[in-house]
């Protein structure tokens, strides 16, 4: 991922011009999908990237049900497990979804015209920051991701996993995402570990509708999955929520940008992510949050 520098535009000494030399039609319509009323990233490399994590959560489903549950000696177990190991699938590729179809904070494209700027009411020697790339007007704390072709508001990173960068509008549903995964890839390790215990302990009668080669196969696989992706998704958590308390995104840690802008708590700083007031819709991948943080619109310097 690249991040695009800004150029500076003066409101007294840009040039007049209807479009500001900003021809961006053709690119209106990039990052939409049905007709444009939805927010899609057309990245190849991220379509891959979700097409694996769902063939991945797939495979969990298959054996958690196929090989461990539904055969099992204990129906009681079963169910229990099953139906709150499914919640936690249903919540992570909601909250995947939501992550992936969610406008992350893209500036308008083009906004950087000789109008708009006589419109912001600038005085003499005010500037304004203008994005060459997309020629957008920066928010303070935008930034440009080379993907999504789009300055993002608060922009933390552009994920391949869930196609689409992380920033101010869909923050949230990405640290919901390595939640549930963490959750159902710690469950699965459990699961597996008891099933294989009882399967020794009943020399492999009754324990599962494959073959005991055939079992300890799809087992070893899913405990290595779990191994693998309740670690990463865990450490995604624990930076995410680093940079939410700090008030400080991943970028402008990796760039060490002075802040100019004043910092939050870190309690505010998570009603900005999830929403005010504190409540149980913060694990809900339905509920969209509302922004209570006080941005200024644009970057200004005199």
């Amino acid at each position: 991922m690249r991040v695009g520098d800004s150029n500076v535009a003066s409101a007294a000494v840009m040039r007049p011009s209807r479009r500001s030399q900003c021809e961006v039609s053709e690119l209106d319509d990039m990052n939409t999908c049905m007709s444009g009323r939805v927010w899609c990233v057309r990245d190849i490399c991220g379509i891959v990237c979700v097409v694996f994590t769902y063939g991945l959560v797939l495979y969990a489903e298959f054996v958690v049900l196929f090989v461990m549950l539904i055969p099992g000696p204990y129906p009681i177990y079963g169910w229990i497990n099953g139906i709150i190991f499914n919640i936690f699938v249903f919540l992570a590729l909601a909250s995947h979804a939501k992550a992936m179809f969610t406008d992350p904070g893209a500036v308008p494209r083009g906004n950087a015209t000789q109008e708009t700027i006589e419109k912001m009411g600038l005085k003499a020697g005010e500037v304004v920051f203008k994005c060459p790339k997309c020629c957008s007007i920066k928010p303070e704390r935008a930034h440009h991701c080379s993907v999504c072709q789009r300055c993002i508001k608060k922009m933390d990173h552009h994920c391949p996993w869930v196609n689409n960068c992380v920033g101010e509008s869909n923050q949230k549903f990405f640290v919901l995402f390595t939640i549930y995964i963490c959750a159902i890839s710690i469950h699965a390790i459990i699961m597996v570990i008891y099933h294989f215990v009882t399967c020794v302990d009943k020399d492999w009668k009754g324990c599962s509708g494959f073959s005991p080669p055939a079992t300890a196969i799809f087992l070893i696989f899913l405990v290595l999955e779990g191994l693998l992706f309740s670690l990463f998704t865990a450490i995604m958590f624990g930076t995410q929520l680093q940079a939410i308390c700090s008030d400080e995104t991943g970028i402008e840690q990796l760039k060490k940008e002075q802040p100019t802008w004043q910092r939050n708590s870190y309690w505010r700083s998570l009603k900005e992510v999830f929403g005010h007031p504190v409540s149980i819709l913060w694990f809900s991948p339905f509920h969209q949050p509302n922004h209570t943080g006080k941005h200024q619109p644009y970057q200004y310097a005199v």
